[in-house]
């Protein structure tokens, strides 16, 4: 086997390691990030520190770049405003979901990114809609459970979710060469892999 292919299938197979060691711990959204800056900033900093919720976001991302500069305009507002009211109605929640739910958001967006999906902008809107609601949702009830402020630190969030889906879909609506839609194509790969092995080991769990 040639040795810089073996290297490179060595690298890809510690990056997957890595994603599941960081995420494994957050999956459960059992902690909150205390930066001492107040709780907008200890949004961000929770966002930017929770693989389960910031890969995620950067494969829509991806995808919205792929698709072109109006489904990327589209996600960038739509997303953001989804993530604030899926965690007003998280925190009013009473009986939060114990399926990993997660792990879906891993394979459904991967696998749209890595197939290149030639989707309508009102459809990757949706996609940005579902995927505010379910992880704001979420990142709502652990902040209430945690006695947190959710409207100020799901506000940190949307300030990241807003720089990150900027930056991440402009450069993918900025590439020309095709072996570079290739590389973000393979990048959803991994996100996709990354959520399947998330999902066997999610239900694999002893409860």
């Amino acid at each position: 086997m040639n040795p810089l292919r073996l290297q490179s299938r060595r690298g890809s197979l510690a990056l997957l390691g890595a994603l599941l060691l960081a995420v494994g711990p957050t999956a459960a959204q059992a902690h909150l990030v205390t930066t001492g800056l107040g709780p907008v900033y200890d949004g961000i900093g929770h966002f930017l520190l929770s693989p389960d919720d910031l890969l995620p976001a950067i494969a829509l991302a991806l995808f919205a770049g792929l698709r072109g500069p109006l489904p990327g305009r589209l996600a960038l507002f739509a997303l953001p405003a989804a993530w604030l009211l899926g965690g007003l109605l998280g925190q009013l929640s009473t009986n939060p979901p114990h399926f990993p739910l997660t792990p879906f958001s891993f394979l459904v967006l991967g696998i749209l990114v890595a197939a290149d999906a030639r989707l309508a902008p009102a459809l990757v809107v949706t996609l940005a809609i579902a995927l505010g609601l379910l992880h704001g949702f979420l990142n709502g009830v652990a902040i209430h459970e945690a006695g947190a402020s959710v409207p100020l630190e799901v506000t940190g969030i949307m300030a990241m979710l807003f720089v990150l889906v900027a930056l991440f879909a402009a450069f993918v609506v900025s590439l020309r060469p095709p072996w570079a839609r290739i590389v973000v194509r393979i990048a959803g790969s991994w996100i996709a892999a990354t959520g399947l092995l998330l999902l066997g080991w999610a239900l694999h769990k002893p409860a």
